[in-house]
């Protein structure tokens, strides 16, 4: 029975578990997106989504949190800095799997983790803010032109 076990364990110990998770996550938070397999992907998305969460309300508790989770001074100031300044106003979803198929030597099914607002194929919308305003063109009165009636001549 697997009542209430939650996590996948990957295979491995937890120290080890943990330290690959953390390692991960500071990776996806430096370059944006990773290729792993599609297990690893599943658990380090429940791993970062709520460090990401942390990270919108920047204070000196919540920064010791997501360090306490990382290990990494250099990810935990860019997850502070520049993601959470991104996914302010979202509620939550900040990254997305997206299978990319198997890999040729084991057959492992490989999936790209990567953070959402910072694709700008798939978010257009908040990377070109392009604004349309709506001209009123000016009504031009067309001049009347009369024209010539043909004289008959008698």
């Amino acid at each position: 029975m697997r009542h209430g076990k939650k996590i996948n364990h990957l295979g491995r110990k937890t120290a080890h578990r943990t330290a690959m998770l953390a390692n991960m996550a500071c990776s996806i938070i430096e370059h944006k997106r990773i290729n792993t397999t599609l297990a690893k992907a599943k658990a380090v998305k429940q791993y970062l989504e709520p460090l990401v969460t942390k990270s919108k309300v920047d204070s000196t508790h919540n920064r010791r949190l997501v360090f306490a989770k990382l290990r990494q001074k250099e990810a935990v100031a860019e997850l502070f800095r520049t993601v959470a300044s991104k996914v302010g106003d979202r509620p939550g979803g900040y990254t997305r799997i997206i299978k990319l198929g198997n890999r040729l030597g084991d057959n492992a099914e490989m999936a790209m983790i990567e953070l959402v607002d910072f694709n700008e194929i798939y978010t257009p919308g908040k990377a070109v803010a392009k604004k349309n305003t709506r001209r009123s063109r000016a009504k031009k009165v067309a001049p009347v032109v009369e024209t010539p009636v043909a004289k008959e001549e008698e």
